[in-house]
């Protein structure tokens, strides 16, 4: 059994990382981002995966030189999961390397593969262990696993099940043996990071698409000049959803610029979070009050 190398950061990598060191596998070294200063007190924070590997008890390095030249090495395979950077070409000849890639290849390559297939109205997704290659995520391809994205599923209950069905995936292939893997077929497309101000709620927009904004958890608005992080919501339409300009409410729901969109829990700016309803009662919003665009709020890590 070959001894690994595991290259990961955000959350959802943290499940393939348990898998390999419950599955028995020698991970000798585990890279990931620098520590970052999070918080009102700049505390200085490991990634997730950081946290993970050291309750694991694995050696951890933030360099990716660390990888040819660290004492636990040498390394007989990289396994690559939401690491967020892109692995020299250099670093690929001297070690083997696979990805564990949230789409199904070639839809999908780059940073925000999860977070782009719900705002296009995916309704399924998956896993593909891939080879890594110096180019954006068009290695070959060793094996896939296809999975339904839910109607209103949120992303963060995608991740975590694309994470364990990864996990499983990437155990079992180790285990089987890596094959050569096929060519990737079929046009790509690409999903590139999540920018803060596509989680703005544009009310001119259909409210299909506002719902698919909300869905990736981070979905925000404005209204009487305060910031108002939209939760969960529900697309409403058919005849006379529309009436009234884009912004105004209507009860529990917002005039959007095709349909309503229903608001189901919310948090304001310094509260937790609550119903909507119970927002609404407390808002006593008047007739000239709208829902507005939003000042940009952090995106955080959107890797996948």
């Amino acid at each position: 059994m070959a001894r690994l190398v595991y290259l990961g950061t955000p959350e959802v990598a943290v499940a393939p990382l348990e898998a390999l060191v419950a599955a028995g596998h020698d991970v000798g070294l585990v890279v990931t981002r620098p520590d970052r200063r999070r918080g009102r007190g700049s505390a200085l924070l490991p990634s997730p995966v950081k946290a993970a590997a050291t309750r694991l008890g694995l050696p951890v390095a933030a360099r990716l030189d660390d990888v040819v030249s660290h004492p636990a090495g040498p390394f007989g395979l990289g396994v690559v999961v939401a690491y967020g950077r892109i692995i020299p070409a250099a670093l690929l000849e001297a070690l083997p390397m696979v990805n564990l890639h949230f789409s199904l290849l070639p839809r999908w390559r780059g940073a925000a593969p999860v977070e782009r297939a719900i705002l296009a109205g995916d309704t399924t997704t998956g896993v593909c262990l891939m080879g890594v290659e110096s180019g954006l995520d068009t290695g070959p391809v060793h094996a896939r696993v296809e999975v339904d994205i839910g109607p209103h599923e949120h992303l963060g209950s995608l991740r975590a099940r694309l994470a364990a069905v990864g996990a499983e995936l990437l155990v079992a292939q180790l285990a089987a043996g890596l094959t050569a893997g096929e060519p990737q077929r079929g046009t790509p497309t690409y999903a590139k990071k999540l920018e803060p101000g596509e989680l703005d709620l544009r009310w001119e927009r259909p409210a299909v698409e506002l719902e698919r904004v909300v869905r990736l958890d981070r979905a925000y608005t404005r209204v009487r000049g305060r910031r108002l992080r939209i939760l969960d919501a529900r697309a409403v339409e058919g005849p006379g959803a529309t009436a009234g300009p884009p912004g105004s409410a209507v009860g529990d729901e917002v005039v959007t610029g095709d349909g309503r969109l229903r608001l189901l829990e919310v948090q304001p700016a310094g509260s937790n979070p609550m119903a909507a309803g119970a927002w609404l009662r407390g808002a006593h919003l008047g007739p000239d009050d709208r829902f507005e665009h939003g000042e940009p709020a952090p995106v955080g890590e959107d890797r996948g």
